[in-house]
């Protein structure tokens, strides 16, 4: 968070630098109200381009054998551009290496899933799952490596994760 803010106050005096140059072009003719206004539209500028990037920023971070298997994605009143382009929020990752197939019943397997969340904090949790080709449910393993069958989650079969565990 630190260096997003460092980045963004940068923008904001390369911006307001860009005004004192048009400022100095014009012969001082241009008002001197342009500078603060393209300072904060420059920070602003800045804060949604490392909004709508932040994905492919972490995809391209992932390891060999993770692959991302949904992704989410939000509008909300006070970014109004998201109702046009709404960008992803979060995201989920298969860890492909970590499936592993039940060997008396090889329509179920156990994966490990990851879900990482845009926040400054970079939040990310993670837990072992069942997933159930024939019946498309997906149940997380409690701590005892139990299933967990208060949460089954039943998925739709075209769901990107049953496609890439069953298929």
């Amino acid at each position: 968070m630190f260096w997003n803010l460092v980045a963004t106050v940068f923008a904001g005096l390369g911006a307001a630098g860009i005004a004192l140059a048009i400022r100095s072009i014009t012969l001082k003719k241009a008002p001197k109200w342009i500078i603060p206004v393209f300072a904060g539209l420059g920070m602003m500028a800045y804060q949604v381009y490392i909004e709508y990037t932040w994905f492919d920023h972490m995809e391209s971070r992932l390891p060999e054998g993770a692959l991302v298997v949904g992704t989410e994605k939000e509008q909300v009143p006070w970014r109004p551009w998201s109702y046009f382009l709404p960008q992803i929020t979060g995201f989920t990752v298969l860890d492909e290496k970590s499936i592993i197939r039940n060997g008396s019943n090889p329509e179920i397997l156990q994966m490990h899933l990851y879900r990482f969340d845009q926040t400054y904090g970079g939040r990310v949790s993670d837990g072992v799952y069942l997933a159930n080709c024939t019946t498309s449910e997906l149940v997380p393993l409690n701590n005892e490596g139990k299933p967990d069958t208060k949460t089954i989650q039943q998925l739709p079969g075209n769901d990107p994760l049953l496609d890439t565990v069953c298929g």
